[in-house]
């Protein structure tokens, strides 16, 4: 029996922000489609979707599984990026989204500290951070 690694290439020439440009269900029905998750062997390949042999694999320096085969536009050729405030804009999104979770996964952190604090502890003025609670500290 042959066996194979399939591979769907969704990184080459596909840009999605957060905001602007988010992945959607729709973005994905090629592959649904293609995947056969019910029959594997009704598999074929596309432009996007390929298969790799197990000892094609195993020939591949180091057995690398960097498998490019599509050409990336955007790296051949500068003109095809977007101009600069628009990659700023893109990155600024980013990170903003990215501090906004980072915000929420501190805030559980905080309510779960709070909670195992007794009575017994007051909030210290010395503290820079004025949340952080220390045993008999004055108020």
């Amino acid at each position: 029996m042959d066996q194979r690694l399939w591979v769907y290439d969704y990184r080459t020439n596909v840009h999605h922000t957060l905001k602007q440009n988010p992945l959607r269900y729709e973005d994905l029905a090629d592959f649904i489609d293609a995947f056969h998750a019910d029959n594997r062997f009704a598999r074929v390949e596309s432009e996007r979707f390929h298969s790799f042999s197990y000892n094609d694999l195993l020939q591949r320096d180091k057995v690398s599984l960097d498998l490019i085969w599509l050409r990336d536009e955007s790296l051949e050729d500068s003109a095809n990026l977007p101009p600069p405030d628009v990659i700023a804009a893109e990155i600024v999104e980013d990170l903003e989204a990215a501090l906004a979770e980072f915000a929420q996964i501190a805030a559980s952190f905080e309510a779960q500290a709070v909670g195992r604090l007794s009575d017994t502890h007051h909030l210290c003025q010395r503290c820079p951070i004025r949340r952080v609670r220390h045993p008999l500290s004055p108020s």
